[in-house]
């Protein structure tokens, strides 16, 4: 219970981040990043979209609220991922990037689906639809290795290793999902990976330029990813206690 709470604690953190950067900067904070420039009321639809995923993150961290912010949350990451990254997959699906920016998101989907899922059926999907996501998230890391291996902390050593084996294990993990093969240890590995990803990368470029707004919105957005996977990790555990 408290692995759930704690999971649920952390989405509910991710959306308020993107809330507030949405509201701060009156953009879509990397969300609908790809709804044109020239849709009509693009800034008042930015500042809507903002301002329910900080009500509905506020929603998430009380009981009385929890299961109406959840159920708002689902259908809203549900339009984003139908409306603005499956057209890009249509219109390029040769195109890793868009299966990535699409793969991203979809994270973030199954994560607030999870939340709402009240059978084992529609958890499962969920579960399922997360672990195909992140085969183009790991081959991304291929695709794209001359953008990937820079982001790895210049500490580090071997850049260029530490993006192919990161990318391998994205892969791994979604397999394993997908299969069933250790499905809880691959996605809360997936979920541990994502959020050290955060921690290593954004947190230290918002300390080196506070004031960007693209480094706050890849930050909040990373955050909301790896809430979503620790989410559907949870999800998984649950699943496996309830059968076991």
């Amino acid at each position: 219970m408290r692995y759930n709470q704690a999971t649920q604690q952390a989405f509910a953190i991710g959306m308020i981040g993107l809330g507030i950067v949405g509201l701060v900067y009156g953009d879509f904070a990397t969300v609908w990043h790809d709804a044109p420039a020239s849709l009509p009321g693009r800034q008042i639809l930015a500042y809507a979209s903002a301002t329910l995923m900080l009500v509905c993150g506020i929603g998430l961290l009380s009981k009385r609220t929890e299961v109406l912010a959840a159920r708002v949350l689902f259908p809203y990451w549900a339009l984003v991922v139908l409306l603005l990254k499956i057209p890009l997959i249509i219109r390029a699906p040769l195109v890793e990037m868009t299966w990535l920016t699409t793969a991203m998101i979809t994270v973030v989907f199954t994560g607030a689906w999870a939340l709402t899922a009240t059978d084992t059926r529609a958890l499962r999907i969920a579960q399922l639809v997360f672990g195909a996501a992140l085969i183009p998230i790991g081959l991304s890391h291929f695709v794209y290795l001359d953008l990937t291996a820079p982001l790895v902390p210049a500490w580090l050593p071997f850049h260029t290793g530490w993006a192919y084996v990161t990318g391998a294990a994205h892969i791994a993990a979604g397999v394993g999902v997908l299969l069933g093969i250790y499905p809880r240890l691959a996605a809360a590995m997936e979920a541990a990976m994502l959020s050290a990803f955060t921690g290593l990368v954004w947190i230290p470029a918002i300390l080196a330029t506070p004031t960007t707004q693209n480094v706050w919105s890849e930050f909040t957005i990373s955050l909301a990813i790896s809430a979503g996977a620790w989410v559907v990790a949870a999800s998984i555990a649950n699943e496996n206690a309830a059968t076991s």
